[in-house]
């Protein structure tokens, strides 16, 4: 397996990472990922870092996964993909708007797996996945 990463320094090596990108070449990022991993603050220039064009450079075996921010992903533009398999799917901790509206498209999409807010907090981490499967086996 190939590990590539993003960072605004990449003079300085990260251990296990094979190479880095710097933020002006996301683009490349994206079409060598099967899995893109969302860890960014939300910050002016992370606001919706992720929308139509970028999803359109992914490859469509790739999975997105945002255990960052809701806001770093344009939430409209990931439905549209998602909808027309323009990437094979998502995991989503967060969401523009939290909690995340009962009739948002992504609870009945079978390629989108949701969390609810945890990935800061694995030791309370069991019992809201818990409720939150309880929840979604209802709506379906």
């Amino acid at each position: 397996m190939t590990v590539v990463g993003s960072k605004r320094d990449i003079t300085e090596p990260i251990p296990g990472v094979d190479r880095l990108f710097p933020p002006d070449e996301l683009a490349e990022l994206l079409q060598l990922s099967d899995f893109v991993v969302m860890a960014v603050p939300h910050v002016p220039e992370t606001t919706k870092l992720i929308g139509r064009e970028q999803l359109q450079l992914m490859r469509r075996s790739a999975f997105l996964i945002n255990i960052a921010r809701g806001l770093v992903i344009a939430q409209s533009d990931l439905i549209e993909a998602l909808q027309a398999n323009t990437i094979a799917g998502a995991l989503l901790d967060v969401f523009e708007r939290e909690p995340l509206p009962a009739d948002s498209p992504l609870w009945t999409m079978p390629n989108v797996i949701i969390t609810p807010h945890v990935s800061g907090y694995p030791s309370k981490s069991r019992s809201r996945i818990r409720a939150l499967q309880r929840e979604r086996a209802a709506i379906s």
